[in-house]
């Protein structure tokens, strides 16, 4: 049950980063080249899962928990912080709501500007934007996950 009390909050986290990063791939994917931002995906999954499992395994191994606590601490401080002041502004009426259908225009209108997609090879645009977006999403599901499982004492699970 504790687990499931840990996994639930970062399950949810999760998925909010999940959907930013799969409107940046549908952006890019529908107005450039579907192949090129699909291996652009699979190479930042499989950078993802490099990371993770390299840097995931050190720091359960070397990092004494009690520093890892501190230091979790400390990042949800600062998340926890930052959440809430974009969710106040946003009760507030002082900065817009979070808006998937209008992040997706924008995408869409950034990536029309860009020069013409190339008919045979790969499309560098695709990749790179597809790349940065699902690597830096993924990371902050990294973090995500570390934070709430160390916090909570459930790191290994």
């Amino acid at each position: 049950m504790h687990t499931l009390v840990v996994a639930a909050p970062a399950f949810v986290a999760s998925v909010v980063e999940f959907v930013e990063a799969l409107t940046i791939v549908l952006a890019v994917g529908m107005t450039r080249q579907w192949r090129s931002t699909l291996i652009g995906v699979g190479a930042a999954v499989a950078t993802l899962a490099v990371i993770v499992g390299v840097f995931g395994t050190a720091i359960v191994v070397f990092v004494p928990i009690e520093i890892l606590r501190l230091v979790v601490g400390g990042f949800l401080l600062v998340f926890g912080l930052q959440w809430i002041c974009k969710a106040t502004l946003r009760a507030a009426g002082a900065r817009a709501k979070h808006d998937e259908a209008a992040i997706f225009q924008r995408e869409l209108a950034f990536l029309s500007h860009e020069p013409p997609v190339p008919a045979v090879g790969m499309d560098w645009i695709s990749f790179t934007v597809a790349f940065k977006g699902v690597l830096l999403e993924g990371l902050e599901v990294a973090f995500i996950v570390v934070t709430f499982g160390a916090s909570a004492g459930q790191l290994g699970p």
